[in-house]
């Protein structure tokens, strides 16, 4: 997913690093019960792996809520952060079920196609389905390969989490909150109070996008993150 933001960005100099969440890609599967907690504490084993002390985060849905953990568990290595697509509240009751539902039924090899076909529109703004059905496809087979077991616990992790508001008014750090203007799933009343809870929060809104900002606008969103990074430069964060 951050493919095309990394490339935008090492070629402004930066280092990045995109860690495949547990389960996914080259990650092992996650060990215990579902928890965000443990994610995020492999993300800090995968930065000591990395020889890096302290990061600038940028998390988008999914890695959002990770973020979210990381910086409730590891403060002191954020030095910046960005959150993509996330809301900082915890599920509602009805929520919460709704993943647990979820997370079942992708288990089911009878039901999984169905249920990719039906939630992954969703994820893309509408007017990328209209203008680019070919990352339409890709978005669907990239559900369908995903580890059926993996996608089972990251939901359950992801219902247990708990409402990070106060973890974000703490953070003391460059923020910025990005909102596709066409998000199906978190919605701009959500996305404002994430924006409003970090001291030095800010909000941007990709107009004609969706809940996949580096999948949707790879351009926009690294030109976001360059801003980001510039201001955490400025407030002596260093090298990242």
């Amino acid at each position: 997913m951050w493919e095309g933001p990394a490339r935008e960005l090492r070629a402004r100099g930066h280092r990045v690093l995109a860690v495949d969440q547990p389960g996914f890609g080259a990650a092992p599967a996650a060990q215990g019960p579902p928890s965000l907690d443990s994610v995020a504490d492999a993300l800090a084993a995968e930065l000591d792996r990395q020889g890096i002390g302290s990061a600038v985060l940028a998390g988008c849905s999914l890695g959002g809520y990770t973020a979210m953990a990381f910086l409730r568990r590891h403060p002191h290595r954020v030095r910046g952060l960005a959150l993509l697509a996330a809301r900082g509240t915890a599920d509602t009751a009805q929520a919460a079920e709704q993943r647990l539902r979820f997370a079942d039924a992708f288990l089911d090899d009878a039901a999984r196609g169905r249920l990719v076909a039906q939630t992954t529109p969703s994820l893309l703004g509408a007017t990328t389905r209209r203008r680019r059905p070919d990352l339409l496809d890709r978005v669907t087979g990239l559900a369908l390969a995903a580890p059926p077991q993996s996608v089972a616990w990251t939901q359950r992790a992801l219902a247990a989490r708990p409402d990070s508001t106060a973890v974000l008014r703490a953070a003391a750090v460059p923020a910025l909150v990005v909102l596709g203007g066409e998000d199906e799933l978190v919605a701009a009343a959500e996305a404002r109070p994430v924006a409003a809870a970090l001291p030095q929060g800010r909000l941007a809104v990709l107009p004609g996008v969706g809940h996949l900002a580096p999948l949707e606008a790879p351009r926009e969103t690294a030109r976001l993150l360059a801003g980001l990074l510039a201001r955490a430069g400025k407030a002596g964060a260093g090298a990242w």
